[in-house]
């Protein structure tokens, strides 16, 4: 078969819920479907999901898709699991969850992660901090939202789930090993949890010093393999319930970073691209181990065994758009949201929103910081407001793009991907506030969807990683216009100061 008929089978588990598809190894999305799952959340900074539901939703979702889009089973020669990171599954020797899924806002954590590392240099003990970064290059937070808070939890909280759990997997390693029966991570895909030594990306294992300065037990983390390699064909039980070939191989499952820098063709070298989902962030391929602590960049294991991503998060991008629309416009969907945002003129006639919704990772690490609307006046629409939002993601953005622009240079143009980027207004307004040429790719909901298979298709020896870049169409190409940016550049001067003014206020609201 050519590339257009060989097909992957590639999941994205988002928060909201795993999205499957059928990608051709030439990039096209034959058929994808997502299907929303709830978190749960609870005392002391609960966050929980069934992970049993996301197998059971991705079983069903396939023999569908396979009906559905005419795609046979024997056309699939891959499996490629992408989404969310810093999440942890206890599973039993046989990969079945022993609880649920603690997700990666769950702080319950928190003290054991203060206890084993925290201080006050900037929320850690001074050795501790240096070990991590020297070896690392980051270091799990002392607000508990990570692999090793989890872990830690489970151990001192729940010993049952402790105790029955074989393994701590993330989330993409758990649903690999629900297709082939075998426990296995990658450097890339247990990068959330700062556990290996990032200055030597050829070893194979995890670091005996980190693994004991976080207190976790080394047993129940997963074997390492590298990055992109094929863990083993799909467990032929498994091929026949859901009807695709027994052949079909399972690459390593990928971070939603990684797969982003796939699905937007962004893979050389100072390359960005900036994703629009229910987060934010923007990274770019880099040549060495680098990290800025103060602003909450680093790079982690990159593409293959031999690269870093540079690696940074804004906390709440589409998701205060989905907040405003659940709590004020409720009656409006995505398109009819911007569209109303189009009515307002750029700059929201002086409003400006921060979107600290959920406290903040980059480029300011804060998990006390909230949102808000700044400079209402009775004048104020609700055009206003929804463009406010908008521009508010986008001036965080630029504040992170700073950072990273001192972090690694670059001048060229960003590839943007993410359902966000749906909007050519809101790539209009992120062109405009960050005054870069930006490249929408096309489908861009669908980019890391896309970026799985493909990841999958260079595992498999049927990619190559130097044709991405030609091989993603763009749909858009949006030039900052100078008459906005002169407008935006007056509201982004008081934008970091908004943080600065109400730091100690956030603090004290937050004990």
């Amino acid at each position: 078969m050519n590339r257009a008929d060989r097909v992957v089978l590639a999941v994205d588990l988002g928060t909201g819920g795993p999205k499957v598809g059928f990608v051709a190894l030439d990039g096209t999305v034959l058929w994808s479907d997502l299907v929303a799952v709830p978190t749960s959340y609870g005392p002391g900074g609960a966050a929980v999901q069934d992970a049993g539901l996301w197998w059971a939703i991705i079983r069903d979702a396939t023999r569908r898709g396979l009906a559905e889009s005419r795609v046979r089973g024997d056309q699939v020669a891959g499996v490629s699991i992408t989404g969310q990171w810093a999440s942890t599954v206890p599973v039993d020797a046989d990969g079945r969850p022993v609880g649920p899924c603690v997700m990666w806002m769950d702080t319950r954590g928190a003290p054991f992660s203060r206890k084993a590392f925290g201080g006050r240099l900037q929320g850690y003990r001074p050795r501790a901090l240096l070990s991590w970064l020297r070896r690392n290059g980051g270091i799990p937070s002392p607000s508990g939202d990570d692999p090793v808070g989890h872990m830690l939890h489970l151990q001192h909280n729940d010993p049952a789930v402790s105790g029955a759990a074989r393994w701590y997997l993330e989330p993409v390693d758990y649903l690999s090993m629900c297709f082939t029966g075998r426990a296995a991570a990658s450097r890339a895909s247990m990068m959330g949890a700062w556990l290996t030594d990032n200055r030597n990306l050829a070893l194979p294992d995890y670091d005996d010093v980190l693994v004991r300065l976080a207190g976790v037990d080394r047993t129940k983390l997963p074997p390492l393999v590298p990055t992109g390699s094929i863990i083993s064909t799909v467990a032929p039980a498994v091929a026949a319930e859901l009807g695709i070939s027994p052949a079909a191989q399972v690459v390593t499952g990928t971070p939603d970073l990684h797969s982003a820098a796939v699905g937007s063709g962004a893979v050389r070298q100072g390359e960005l691209h900036l994703t629009i989902s229910t987060t934010s962030w923007i990274s770019c391929p880099v040549a060495v181990k680098k990290t800025d602590a103060f602003h909450q960049l680093a790079t982690v294991p990159g593409l293959d065994p031999s690269s870093y991503l540079l690696v940074n998060n804004q906390d709440t991008a589409g998701r205060a758009l989905q907040w405003l629309r659940d709590n004020v416009f409720g009656e409006l969907d995505y398109d009819a949201l911007t569209a109303l945002a189009a009515g307002a003129p750029a700059g929201s006639n002086g409003v400006i929103f921060t979107p600290w919704l959920k406290g903040e990772h980059s480029p300011i690490d804060d998990r006390n910081a909230r949102g808000g609307f700044h400079n209402l006046s009775l004048d104020t629409t609700r055009a206003d407001l929804v463009r406010a939002v908008l521009e508010g993601v986008a001036f965080n953005s630029r504040w992170l793009l700073e950072c990273v622009n001192r972090f690694t240079g670059n001048d060229g143009p960003i590839r943007i991907v993410g359902g966000g980027a749906r909007s050519g207004l809101w790539c209009q307004i992120i062109a405009d506030v960050c005054g870069r040429t930006c490249e929408r790719v096309a489908d861009p909901l669908n980019a890391q969807l896309r970026g799985a298979a493909l990841f999958a298709g260079i595992g498999m020896g049927d990619v190559d990683r130097d044709e991405l870049r030609d091989l993603i169409p763009l749909d858009g190409v949006f030039e900052p216009i100078a008459a906005n940016r002169a407008v935006y550049d007056r509201l982004f001067v008081e934008f970091p100061g908004l943080y600065t003014a109400q730091k100690a206020m956030f603090a004290r609201l937050a004990r």
